[in-house]
């Protein structure tokens, strides 16, 4: 893995960019920017059945306007389906897969995990999912402290790709960040439920995984995640008050800031993930609630 450092903000295009993406869009440029590195702008598009390419074009367009440029050439999920079938070919012949016939009725005794490998067939629609695993994993994460995966992998069996033939963000996520050779991920702390998966699958490939970082998720009073299924609002395009709010979750507070760049500059030398250490949530503000 290349010594220096590669981070990036992969959103989904499920619809526009909220304030929720756009606290972890400036968490993972303010890291990369204040490492001297560079920060990547990635389309996880792979789920096609809700991802559209028009807000593909409106989270870009977003991101722009906030003057938070990719370094290098926006990657986009859906032009790379042969290089995810590749690396699912290895794993069927490393027999670290097996092919899935269940449906979500037949999971529902087990709220919708798949606990044990299936007496499925190849013949019928299937997906392709991971074997359970009883390896532990853990590491340090800078905000969350040290994080051990005791349960994780013997729990569930994710799947790789499904019936419809769409890969899962499990394996994209992984051969995209190891494709681009990012070092440093830096992202909310609801995907600490998906990391044992994927630091598994760095381990079968036998590749090393990036440093990662959770920072805390924006929140309402309901305690739920600010996110497009909870139908956050879209932020307003280049609007530096909605930039600085964000900057604010962050524990950066600017005063006497009056363009986006200056605000930017600041944020850079300001940033420290030591000021969220061990904090998952932060509760949207009532000033604030235009956001949701």
């Amino acid at each position: 893995m290349s010594t220096h450092y590669r981070g990036r903000f992969a959103p989904s295009p499920t619809g526009p960019l909220h304030f929720g993406s756009l606290v972890s869009a400036l968490a993972s440029y303010l890291d990369a920017k204040k490492h001297h590195g560079d920060w990547i702008v990635r389309i996880e598009d792979v789920d096609g059945t809700r991802c559209k390419t028009l807000f593909s074009e409106q989270i870009l367009n977003t991101l722009n306007s906030y003057q938070l440029f990719s370094d290098e050439t926006v990657r986009v999920q859906s032009n790379h389906t042969e290089t995810y079938e590749h690396y699912l070919s290895i794993l069927k012949t490393q027999e670290r897969v097996f092919p899935c016939n269940c449906t979500r009725q037949s999971l529902s005794k087990y709220q919708g995990f798949h606990p044990h490998q299936c007496n499925s067939t190849i013949n019928e629609p299937h997906s392709w999912r991971l074997k359970a695993s009883d390896i532990i994993y853990s590491y340090h994460d800078p905000i969350q402290g040290k994080l051990t995966f005791v349960e994780d992998l013997k729990n569930t069996c994710p799947i790789l790709k499904r019936k419809d033939d769409y890969f899962s963000y499990q394996l994209a996520v992984v051969v995209d960040d190891h494709q681009q050779s990012i070092t440093h991920l830096v992202r909310g702390a609801d995907l600490i439920d998906t990391t044992a998966q994927q630091l598994h699958l760095y381990s079968l490939f036998g590749w090393n995984a990036p440093n990662l970082c959770h920072i805390p998720l924006i929140t309402n009073n309901m305690g739920e995640k600010i996110s497009k299924q909870n139908h956050a609002k879209p932020i307003i395009n280049g609007d530096l008050p909605t930039l600085l709010r964000a900057l604010y979750y962050l524990k950066i507070d600017l005063d006497a800031v009056t363009t986006i760049s200056q605000a930017l500059n600041l944020a850079i030398q300001s940033w420290e993930p030591n000021k969220l250490k061990g904090i998952q949530h932060l509760r949207l503000e009532e000033q604030d609630h235009y956001f949701i």
